[in-house]
């Protein structure tokens, strides 16, 4: 396994005015509180890796664990009814700040709270969608880190190149989150200067996802894009399997899916925005002010290739290809 790291975007600073709250100002001599929701269930091996590197920032940066913070968790698993409770659950705890990711996760904290800081993750087009006023200067409770890459059409070029022989190609999403219809519509507008014929599979269970992969597979020269969200997220094991025994090419949106086994994944390098999201935790634990801190975009973006599995279905992955890849699974 080897990484070649690129790919660096330009990031949105600027300092941050004082959280006006007297209850939120710099106090050394208590223990904060900070709850974190996350829409992963708490076995999964990438929520624990997300946890493991936001707690070591916070250490790093001089918050220690039952000394001067305490952190509460919740791992919702892809399930809404338990996202609004865990939401609900935790601010009744009166947090200090409140970490989360995902925008059904948001949209449950939201409903919650309007005065708590929150910082999240994973969230696409903040501004556009009414969750933040502006980039610049959010506004009151809430701050993080959005995912404005549209690389819907990015995810479409890869699986040609890895795959070139495909020119029928489904989309699996999930219809309710708002990333996901973004991210289509790029690849709609990718697909008619590719010349792919594309459609789009509206998963929102485990049933979905059988039941539509192994229908698709009667679809000669076929391929699959899968979109991040809490259902593919969650069932990407799955997922993994079935493309691969069904033999379709797939390119995915993380990292840890072609860890797990998946073909090509191209997406946000989500251990560094956890990274940052501490340190976001941390200036507001300070007296920053969330509504103040501005919005950033994700700087660094993964391409991973998994030639065990390109192996198993017969591709031959372009040696041009891996070259400009970040990590290379042998």
């Amino acid at each position: 396994m080897f990484g070649l790291r690129r790919r660096e975007f330009v990031t949105l600073l600027g300092g941050a005015a004082a959280w006006p709250l007297a209850a939120r100002a710099q106090q050394t001599d208590r223990m904060r509180r900070v709850a974190v929701l996350l829409g992963l269930a708490e076995t999964d091996p990438e929520a624990q890796e997300r946890i493991s590197i936001f707690r070591e920032q916070l250490r790093d940066l001089g918050w220690m664990e039952g000394r001067n913070v305490r952190l509460d968790y919740r791992f919702a698993a892809d399930d809404l009814p338990r996202i609004r409770t865990y939401a609900a659950e935790l601010v009744s705890l009166k947090p200090d700040v409140i970490f989360i990711n995902s925008q059904p996760v948001l949209d449950a904290i939201r409903e919650a709270t309007r005065t708590i800081p929150v910082v999240f993750l994973q969230v696409t087009d903040p501004v556009g969608n009414g969750v933040v006023a502006s980039v610049a200067h959010p506004g009151g409770n809430l701050t993080g880190f959005a995912n404005y890459e549209t690389i819907g059409g990015k995810l479409l070029e890869l699986l040609r190149e890895i795959a070139s022989n495909v020119s029928n190609v489904a989309v699996i999403m999930n219809p309710k989150n708002g990333s996901n219809v973004v991210q289509f519509h790029a690849i709609q507008a990718a697909a008619q200067s590719l010349n792919v014929k594309l459609s789009k599979a509206d998963v929102q269970n485990t049933t979905d996802i059988v039941h539509f992969i192994n229908a698709f597979t009667s679809q000669p020269n076929s391929g699959l894009i899968i979109l991040a969200s809490p259902t593919t997220n969650a069932n990407r094991e799955l997922i993994i399997s079935l493309a691969l025994r069904q033999r379709l090419p797939a390119v995915y949106p993380y990292r840890y899916f072609a860890a797990d086994g998946g073909l090509i994944s191209y997406g946000v390098d989500n251990r560094d925005l956890s990274r940052r999201a501490a340190s976001y935790v941390d200036r507001i634990l300070k007296g920053a002010n969330p509504g103040e801190l501005p919005i950033e975009m994700p700087t660094k973006f993964e391409l991973v290739i998994n030639l065990r599995t390109a192996k198993a279905l017969g591709l031959d992955v372009p040696w041009f290809l891996q070259q400009r890849a970040d990590e290379v699974i042998e």
